[in-house]
Parts: C-alpha cells; structure tokens; sequence
C-alpha cells in the first residue's frame, strides 16, 4: 500500500512535507527492485540540492542505483543509522527507511510529483 500522507517521483522517491521541511525516501517498489540493500550514500548535510538532481548511492547485492532528489531544497538532516544498517530502507521504506530532510524547499516543485493514486497506476503502465 503506497501512504497517502506523501508525493512521489517517475524514479521512485518519496517526500512527505510538514510546514516547510521535507522527509525523503525510495519508494518500497524502489527497495523492493534493488533487492537486499547493502549501502547508502547519503547527502552532506547543509549540500543545496536542485529538483531530480544526483545526491547520493543506493548499493544492493543486484546494482548500484543514483539517487535523486524529488525537490530542490537544503540537507537539513541525513539518517546517519542508514550507514550501519541500510536494510532499514528494505523492512521499513516509509518509515526507519528515510534517508534524508530537506529545508527551503519549493512548494511548486512539490505540486509537480505525483499524489499516491497516480504513482500506484505510474508503476501499473511500467510493468
């Protein structure tokens, strides 16, 4: 089930925004496609990140994947347990699993992603 409480990306992230912070992740179809996470690469906190921008590696036992910021903003936070335990990401997506906050984030850019109803038939015309 995709929540609801959150925007989503053609590269499967997530951000879910509260007043003007924003929380970002992969989607559990993103983890779930990686297969078992092995490392993250995480954003520098206080790095300026613009809209589908490269800000970090997601490693798994299948492939290494960039990852892309949904919005433009500044790296408040990074969740530093990810470096010890990255399969955080694969039990726990929308939840442990987030990988980093945003701040002067740009509500435009946020009205440009997909709600979840739209990202649940995104991935259905993908397969």
């Amino acid at each position: 089930m995709t929540p609801k409480d959150r925007m989503y990306t053609r590269t499967h992230e997530w951000v879910k925004v509260e007043d003007n912070e924003a929380l970002v992740g992969i989607t559990d179809h993103a983890q779930d496609s990686l297969g078992d996470i092995t490392f993250i690469e995480l954003p520098k906190i206080g790095s300026k990140l613009k809209k589908s921008g490269e800000c970090g590696v997601i490693e798994s036992v299948k492939a290494a994947s960039d990852l892309y910021s949904p919005i433009s903003g500044t790296v408040t936070d990074v969740n530093e347990a990810l470096e010890t335990t990255p399969e955080d990401v694969n039990t726990d997506p929308y939840g442990k699993g987030w990988i980093f906050k945003l701040n002067n984030i740009n509500q435009n850019e946020i009205a440009e992603l997909m709600d979840a109803d739209a990202y649940e038939k995104f991935l259905e015309s993908e397969e």
